[in-house]
């Protein structure tokens, strides 16, 4: 099949993929990452990984049933919708959310959603909503909750075959382990081949069968996976180590504020600055009251030296915060 054009739309990439999935011998299928925070990749996956995710998830979820598709069909977490519910033998609702048993989102569409009362009583009627592609404030999770939607927090990558851990509990087959400086390692059969092109990058990135994922975690004592973050997410304010996922977790905690992303970005002065884009509500928040409110549960060395209110957070296609484009502004 080879690459699945982003500009394929639904219903034209639930053609490809049900051709690819019938083909005796398919061609792996190429994924190309969001880029949020570098240059994309193209991420190559055959049909057994892909296979393998959506067996697990489904032995996970329960009965097998109908997908909803509102993700870009292009990236992995809408290949999973196509594939999953192909597999049930279901055509995935490409229009609206007609009889579906499952849908996936990005913590962006939750939020926009819960002010639609059509969409939440049709989400409260499915058996699950998985919810990923970013950090999740455990408000927004209270209160889809609260509307009776089943949320499923979901963590993975193109490079998994998309969430290969729900609610921090791995899928079957699958393997968790914390590596060096807190490195989250994944291994088992839903793992990528490579990257296309990138022999060296493959190297460094799939050692002794295991996935040497960007980002940093943490096991509780019941085995569950914590993630906190990514690991280049540490930047050097004034000589002090500051972790920006857990300065965006904490200003997401604040009542007047209703999305967040933290950056750093090179400074003359400070070596490099945190900078806090903010969607807030009317009453506003200002860079003082930030910085109190960060100092509250932290160092005040990790208060952002600069706050920037938005009207929305920019987007990439696939819902994800553009965090290449928040360091543009600031």
């Amino acid at each position: 099949m080879g690459f699945l054009q982003p500009s394929a739309d639904s219903a034209e990439a639930v053609r490809e993929l049900r051709g690819w999935l019938a083909a005796e011998r398919p061609d792996p299928l190429l994924i190309e990452t969001s880029g949020s925070t570098g240059s994309p990749k193209r991420v190559v996956l055959s049909r057994d990984a892909v296979l393998a995710s959506a067996r697990a998830a489904e032995r996970r979820l329960g009965p097998a049933g109908r997908w909803a598709l509102v993700l870009p069909p292009s990236y992995i977490a809408g290949v999973n919708v196509i594939v999953r519910s192909l597999l049930a033998g279901h055509e995935p609702v490409l229009d609206g959310w007609g009889d579906a048993a499952y849908t996936s989102l990005v913590p962006t569409q939750l939020h926009r959603l819960l002010d639609d009362r059509d969409a939440v009583a049709a989400l409260a009627s499915m058996r699950a909503v998985l919810l990923g592609g970013g950090a999740i404030d455990p408000s927004l999770r209270q209160r889809a909750e609260a509307e009776g939607i089943d949320v499923v927090a979901t963590y993975g990558s193109s490079e998994t075959s998309g969430g290969c851990v729900f609610d921090g509990v791995a899928l079957d087959g699958v393997a968790v382990a914390i590596g060096a400086e807190g490195r989250i390692r994944l291994a088992g059969p839903v793992l990528f081949d490579g990257y296309d092109g990138d022999p060296g990058l493959t190297a460094e990135t799939l050692v002794d069968g295991w996935y040497l994922t960007p980002d940093a975690g943490q096991l509780d004592e019941d085995g569950r996976l914590r993630v906190i973050g990514r690991l280049d997410d540490v930047v050097v304010s004034g000589g002090v180590n500051v972790p920006l996922p857990a300065v965006a977790a904490r200003l997401r905690e604040h009542p007047d504020v209703i999305a967040v992303e933290v950056v750093g970005i090179n400074d003359e002065e400070w070596g490099q600055r945190v900078v806090a884009f903010v969607v807030a509500k009317q009453s506003g928040l200002d860079r003082s009251a930030a910085r109190d409110w960060v100092a509250e549960r932290h160092s005040r060395a990790w208060a952002p030296q600069t706050v920037v209110v938005l009207d929305e957070l920019p987007l990439l296609a696939n819902g994800k915060v553009d965090r290449l484009r928040l360091r543009d502004l600031a």
